[in-house]
C-alpha cells in the first residue's frame, strides 16, 4: 500500500481550504492556529508543492491547491460519512448547544419533551455561558446566539425579527408612581443585555429624543436576570418582544403601552457548516426550526 500523508493533515488542509483562514479553521478542529498552520505545512512537505496563497488574515489556494482539493474533499467527505453511518445506532446522541439563558427558559424548556417524544435517543447538554459563536468547535456543536450580524463563515438561521420595549416593576408601570412619559427615564437607571448594548440609544433615536440621558446604563449577560432586577425596581430593562412578559405577571409590566421600536438583533441557530452534517446538530436544527414556524 502507498505511503499516504497524515490524515489531520488532510483534514486541515481541506478546512482551511473551505473556510478561507487558519483562524476559522483551527476553531472548526478546535486546534490552536499554529498547530493547524504546522498540520498544512505538512502535508504541503509532503507533496512538494506550495498549496496556497498566503495573504494577510486569509489564506487562498492556488492552482495545485485547488486540484488537490478537487481530488480528495469527496472522498474525506465520503469517509466522515462512513464514520457517522457506523457509529448511527448508537443508543445516544448528544449535542453540545450553547443558548443565552432566557431563551432556554422561556423557547426552548418548554418544549423539549417534544423534541424527547419525536428524538429519543437526542440529548442535549445545554450551556448558557455566553460568546456562542466564538466557542463553536471548541465546546460547543451549536449555538443560538442574541446578535446583529453573523460571521460570514458561519452556517446561521434567523429566528425571529423584533421590536424593543422598555419594562418596569408593576408599581412604576400603573398607579401613582407610575413612569407615563420617555422622559421620565432621566430619573431612572437602564438595564441592558451586554450582547445588545446600545438597545437604549436606539429606542430614544426612534422616539426623536437623542438627548435623553438616564442616570446610568447597567449591562447584564443574561436576561432572566434583567427581568428580575426590573421586577425588583433597579431600574428599566430594555428587552425583545420575543421576551414574553405576562400581562397579568403583578411583579412587572411593559412601559408606555406600544411605544415599541424596531430592533437591529435577533436569535440566531448557528453552528460550522460542516458541523449541521452531523446527526444531533440536524436532528436539533430541524426540530427547532419547524418549533419556530409552528409559533410564528
Amino acid at each position: 500500500m502507498r505511503r499516504l500523508p497524515p490524515l489531520t493533515a488532510i483534514e486541515a488542509f481541506v478546512q482551511v481550504a473551505r473556510l478561507g483562514s487558519v483562524k476559522a479553521a483551527s476553531e472548526e478542529l478546535a486546534l490552536s492556529s499554529p498547530a493547524l498552520s504546522r498540520r498544512v505545512q505538512a502535508l504541503e512537505r509532503f507533496i512538494g508543492k506550495q498549496l496556497f496563497e498566503r495573504r494577510h488574515q486569509a489564506m487562498k489556494l492556488n492552482a495545485d491547491g485547488e486540484r488537490l482539493l478537487g481530488l480528495i474533499a469527496p472522498a474525506l467527505d465520503t469517509m466522515s460519512d462512513a464514520i457517522e453511518s457506523m457509529t448511527s445506532g448508537a443508543e445516544l446522541l448528544r449535542l453540545r448547544l450553547g443558548t443565552p439563558s432566557l431563551f432556554a427558559t422561556q423557547r426552548l424548556l418548554p418544549f423539549l419533551h417534544e423534541l424527547r417524544a419525536a428524538h429519543p435517543q437526542l440529548h442535549l447538554d445545554i450551556d448558557t455561558g455566553g460568546h456562542g459563536m466564538s466557542r463553536l468547535g471548541d465546546g460547543l456543536d451549536a449555538a443560538i446566539v442574541l446578535a446583529r450580524d453573523i460571521e460570514p463563515t458561519l452556517y446561521a438561521r434567523r429566528l425571529d425579527r423584533n421590536r424593543i420595549r422598555p419594562v418596569a416593576a408593576r408599581r412604576l408601570v400603573e398607579g401613582p408612581d407610575a413612569i407615563t412619559e420617555p422622559a421620565q427615564l432621566a430619573g431612572y437607571s437602564v438595564l441592558a443585555h451586554r450582547d445588545m448594548a446600545d438597545s437604549f440609544e436606539i429606542w430614544r433615536a426612534s422616539l426623536g429624543m437623542p438627548d435623553l440621558e438616564p442616570v446610568a446604563i447597567d449591562l447584564f449577560d443574561s436576561g432572566t436576570l434583567m427581568l428580575e432586577a426590573a421586577a425588583q425596581g433597579v431600574g428599566v430593562a430594555f428587552m425583545l418582544d420575543s421576551h414574553n412578559i405576562d400581562p397579568r405577571d403583578p411583579r412587572i409590566g411593559t412601559l408606555f403601552g406600544e411605544a415599541t421600536v424596531k430592533s437591529p438583533y435577533s436569535y440566531w441557530f448557528v453552528c460550522r457548516p460542516r458541523a449541521l452534517e452531523q446527526r444531533p446538530v440536524k436532528m436539533f436544527h430541524d426540530w427547532l426550526i419547524k418549533l419556530i414556524e409552528i409559533d410564528a
